[in-house]
């Protein structure tokens, strides 16, 4: 763990805990009972890592398929040093639910914190495949190619030692906190150097001529009490556009409803036309649509509630924060989400979604 905390960066150094504990909690309402999974969490937050396992494995013996118990258990063992044994309930986990990005996130961290950085690589890619919208994974992913692409340039550097590979190498490494300041001490003394030209400064003396021009510039004020009338303070329009606002952020809101609704319904045609054609699913627009229409009806039940909705419009687009509770046959995951939203022909529709922000 620390040797990978000095080569690797601090993100991937940190995300062992960090970021396993945020995809916890966005997972923290699946079907095992909220009071063990509380329990469990408890232990795993007060380092009692022993305990943790021991009660998970107590609630495993009863529900062994449960998902959200089998989570904190790879947790649990993560925090515990036993990475084999980790990678081993997350990569299964991620058979029996790939529908959840997660445990792929996971997996990769372990993967990386062993040096295993094609692997690393892969399992981000299912995750972002899982869920477009997982900017943890994005941000993963860059460091994963980011500590790859240093690697590659280490090899090139040894093999060949000119001086072209080497700027490269820096640049790649300023990713890494450790190693910014150095780089930006030595941005420093570059930009004192180009300061000396100052010997073309004695061609402004010929501005006395200048303050002659200003008379003229006196003659001018005639027209400007022309800007009077032009300034006509009209506060009682800008309270017009409030009353606008205020029936605009409805009319996003009942279109987010909407959206939810035929989501609720498995109503495919309502459930597309909800998205701009704009609309950036990491993919095609055919492949995103039999995509989602595949992992839709493919649930027997689906319920989409949303609470807490934050409206912020601003012209013609609008972004909106909420809650979403949402149950799909054995899964229940309550979560925060952002979506971008535009107005087009009329009506408002999703241009962009992304989780837990």
């Amino acid at each position: 763990m620390q040797a990978v905390a000095h080569r690797s960066g601090a993100r991937l150094t940190t995300l062992a805990i960090k970021l396993m504990a945020v995809a916890a909690i966005s997972m923290s309402a699946l079907s095992a009972r909220a009071d063990e999974v509380a329990e469990v969490q408890k232990l795993l937050a007060a380092g009692k890592n022993v305990e943790a396992m021991q009660r998970a494995d107590q609630f495993l013996n009863t529900k062994p398929r449960d998902p959200m118990m089998r989570f904190l258990k790879g947790i649990s063992l993560s925090q515990a040093g036993r990475a084999p044994e980790a990678i081993t309930v997350f990569t299964k986990l991620t058979e029996d639910y790939p529908e959840l990005p997660e445990p792929f996130n996971n997996l990769a961290v372990l993967y990386a914190q062993q040096g295993q950085y094609d692997k690393a690589r892969t399992a981000l890619e299912m995750a972002i495949h899982t869920n477009p919208s997982y900017a943890t994974a994005y941000e993963n992913l860059g460091d994963v190619y980011a500590k790859l692409a240093s690697q590659a340039y280490s090899k090139a550097l040894q093999i060949d030692t000119r001086s072209a590979v080497a700027p490269k190498l820096a640049m790649i490494r300023d990713i890494f906190p450790r190693e910014r300041n150095s780089m930006v001490a030595a941005a420093n003394p570059m930009v004192a150097a180009p300061t000396p030209p100052a010997a073309p400064t004695p061609k402004p003396t010929p501005a006395p001529a200048t303050p002659t021009k200003p008379a003229p510039a006196a003659v001018t004020p005639p027209p400007a009490p022309e800007p009077k009338p032009v300034a006509k303070p009209e506060p009682k329009p800008e309270a017009k556009p409030a009353a606008s606002d205020n029936k605009a952020e409805k009319d996003v809101e009942a279109a987010l409803r909407a959206w939810a609704s035929a989501w609720s319904r498995k109503d495919m045609n309502d459930y597309y036309a909800s998205y701009s054609r704009d609309f950036d699913g990491g993919k095609s627009r055919k492949a995103w649509e039999q995509e989602r229409r595949d992992r839709i009806m493919g649930k027997r039940n689906i319920s989409v509630k949303l609470s807490d909705v934050n409206v912020t419009i601003k012209d013609n687009k609008a972004s909106v924060r909420f809650r979403q509770e949402y149950k799909a046959d054995s899964l229940n995951i309550s979560s925060t989400k952002r979506v971008e939203m535009a107005r087009s022909g009329g009506k408002w529709v999703i241009v962009k979604e992304s989780a837990g922000s």
